[in-house]
């Protein structure tokens, strides 16, 4: 046998077992940075506090009473002469009224507006959940591009030097080589080089989605090599059993607690109508001299109004029932809210088990399979027992299992964020009650 196969094939094996060397230390996107610069920069939490301003504002306004009335005006002028010291009637007149609405319904707009500030709160704290839940899912698609194409880069050079094995086998006419295998390799190296093409498209657009959120030239940055632990950590078991009672602390669902609360305030301000709304006011007429000179006193009024609700049937009654229809159907609304955080919850539990369950397959049977198969097949082909394309597809099937590894960690880290985002705890001790919901 000629002396130039013993120098190809252990050249070959050699170059299979290569890693390449780490590159020199630049700044990294790692998460806990990428989440708060997110949530630092993000304009719907200014403008929810600027809402929440402007509710208690309005609580304020709400809970004032009207403005009062001045009326100026002539009383009882002849029409004939409209000589204002022709009739002994004849007035200038000054009053003021004042407005006094009924019953409690200023102290319940108030309070109304009061509740309704207390939403934005919630709404905030479940807005930042969200915003960790979303610019997780992009730096974990961020990580997953970048970690594939690093696998692929690593052995894109391994692949360049088969092909030139194989080229350089052929032309010695040695080793039995044929131009089937530097078709195969080359066809092999052409598909690496596709795989990078779309990883890098895939890289270039979620770098693009998560400058949205922390600006576009920091998207540019590699992120970091390792997941954080908290998205790789093991579920309690006790999550198994998720129910209304482990989800009521959510902010989505604090927040929708309390517009019922606001809701059940509607309901008090319908009663209020069933009461009268009063007035008062008060009124000052000059009079001017009579024909003769003699003084006339001038006259003062002061009075009460008030209206009577007494035909209550098309107006009160249905306003009343109205206000009780949309409280229960918040009620209602909450029901579905609840329930559909309780399956989003236990469907992320399922998917994040499959998941550990796929990994760990992976890690303890497959890819170590995988690689006994390459090294078997490296092997045969270096005794003249085996065939090239076979040693090339061990490979590539090594390289390929390890890509989907990657993805397949990408996949439950994002289930873990979205559970952890779903399984929520409000900071602030729930104000609605469950009794006042079963009644």
């Amino acid at each position: 046998m000629s002396i130039l196969p013993r120098i190809i094939k252990p050249a070959i094996i050699g170059a299979l077992v290569l890693t390449s060397l780490p590159g020199w230390a630049e700044p990294k996107l790692d998460l806990t940075s990428v989440i708060n610069a997110a949530i630092e920069n993000d304009p719907w939490l200014r403008q929810s506090a600027r809402t929440q301003d402007a509710l208690m504002e309005e609580s304020y306004a709400d809970g004032a009473l009207p403005d009062p009335r001045v009326t100026i005006g002539a009383a009882n002028l002849p029409t004939d002469t409209f000589d204002t010291g022709q009739e002994a009637m004849t007035q200038a007149t000054i009053g003021v009224s004042q407005r006094i609405p009924r019953g409690n319904s200023r102290q319940l707009a108030n309070e109304k507006k009061v509740r309704m500030a207390g939403v934005q709160p919630f709404r905030r704290e479940n807005r930042r959940e969200q915003v960790m839940e979303r610019v997780t899912h992009l730096w974990l698609e961020l990580w997953r591009s970048q970690e594939s194409i690093r696998l692929i880069e690593n052995k894109r050079s391994l692949f360049e030097q088969l092909a030139d094995v194989a080229e350089a086998g052929y032309t010695s006419a040695s080793m039995g080589a044929r131009q089937q295998d530097i078709i195969r390799a080359s066809l092999e190296l052409t598909r690496l080089e596709d795989r990078l093409a779309a990883l890098s498209t895939q890289l270039a657009s979620n770098r693009e989605s998560l400058g949205e959120w922390i600006g576009v030239e920091a998207a540019q940055l590699p992120v970091t090599g390792q997941i954080p632990t908290q998205l790789s950590t093991e579920l309690p078991d006790e999550w198994r059993e998720t129910n209304i009672d482990g989800l009521i602390r959510h902010p989505s669902i604090r927040a929708t607690d309390q517009l019922i609360d606001a809701q059940t305030i509607d309901v008090d301000l319908a009663r209020q109508a069933y009461k009268p709304e009063w007035s008062v006011f008060a009124q000052y007429g000059y009079r001017d001299r009579a024909p003769n000179g003699q003084d006339r006193a001038d006259l003062f009024t002061v009075g009460i109004g008030f209206d009577l609700p007494i035909f209550t049937g098309n107006r009160q009654d249905r306003t009343l029932r109205a206000s009780t229809l949309r409280l229960e159907a918040a009620r209602s609304e909450r029901i579905l809210q609840m329930r559909e955080l309780q399956a989003r919850a236990r469907a992320a539990f399922a998917r994040i088990e499959r998941l550990d369950d796929r990994i760990r397959l992976y890690r303890q049977a497959l890819l170590p399979q995988m690689e006994e198969q390459a090294s078997a097949a490296l092997s045969a082909y270096d005794n003249d027992d085996g065939d090239f394309a076979e040693a090339v597809r061990a490979r590539i099937d090594e390289l390929n299992a390890r890509v989907e590894l990657t993805q397949l960690i990408a996949e439950r880290a994002k289930n873990l964020a979205s559970f952890r985002y779903l399984t929520a705890d409000s900071s602030d001790t729930p104000s609605f009650s469950m009794t006042n919901y079963q009644d």
